[in-house]
């Protein structure tokens, strides 16, 4: 059996004395896209802040096989994890090739010096970028936004990308175009943690997904298991998904 990329076990986290998690557990097979769906205030930024070090926490994050819990943000991205944050935290008044050069920090820290080939790829996946690539990233449209903060964050070749809401407030026709995206970093190696509130979209995208409810894992399992799941579809997909699976 082969070691998972991320091993979470009994993960705790919050703000001050408020624990939000109450011992978490979940785990990522490598290239492999796993979903957390759940309502709002469950706690799924909290997991995300948590994995990425911006939160501090109790119990076990391992990834490629090293525990990270006592590293510090820096020492995580540069072991090959990143975060798109659900604001997504673009830099506004520079333009969108700039803002991706600033995702290759860590890359240039690794001294590869192929680093600007990542440019490319990320023009590949999002060809909008590119016919924007001189534009300010603040006068870019909410989806071409979201675009460019996936973009930046895979500039950096992570291992481990972490996603949290990436279709909120999107069009539906953005949100497919994302969620392609999404399905297609899998051939790439790239295993991917998507925190969503579109249960439908990332259900189907996913390969496995776990329900957060109130910082506990409700229900885990395959993703087309959980689609399927008659207490998913009670609160997550609505009546029309419950048609489907009759």
């Amino acid at each position: 059996m082969t070691t998972p990329l991320l091993r979470v076990t009994n993960l705790h986290a919050g703000y001050g004395r408020a624990e939000v998690l109450h011992g978490i557990t979940l785990h990522a097979d490598r290239g492999s896209v796993i979903t957390v769906i759940g309502p709002n205030g469950a706690g799924k930024s909290t997991l995300l802040n948590a994995l990425m070090g911006i939160l501090p926490s109790k119990g076990a994050i391992e990834f490629n096989g090293v525990d990270v819990s006592a590293l510090t943000l820096e020492e995580r991205v540069m072991l090959g994890i990143s975060l798109v944050p659900e604001r997504r935290e673009l830099f506004g008044t520079m333009s969108v090739e700039d803002n991706l050069v600033l995702g290759a920090f860590r890359q240039v820290r690794l001294q590869n010096k192929q680093w600007r080939d990542q440019i490319e790829v990320v023009f590949n996946l999002f060809p909008r970028l590119k016919e924007r690539r001189t534009q300010l990233a603040g006068t870019l449209s909410g989806g071409e936004r979201q675009m460019l903060a996936v973009g930046r964050a895979l500039m950096a070749r992570p291992t481990l990308l972490m996603l949290d809401e990436p279709s909120l407030g999107l069009a539906p026709l953005v949100v497919k175009e994302i969620f392609r995206t999404i399905d297609a970093l899998r051939h790439t190696g790239v295993t991917t943690l998507l925190v969503e509130q579109n249960a439908r979209a990332a259900l189907e995208t996913a390969d496995y997904g776990y329900v957060l409810e109130m910082g506990e894992m409700a229900l885990h399992g395959p993703a087309s298991d959980l689609a399927t799941d008659s207490r998913v579809i009670d609160t997550y997909l609505g009546a029309a998904r419950k048609k489907e699976a009759a």
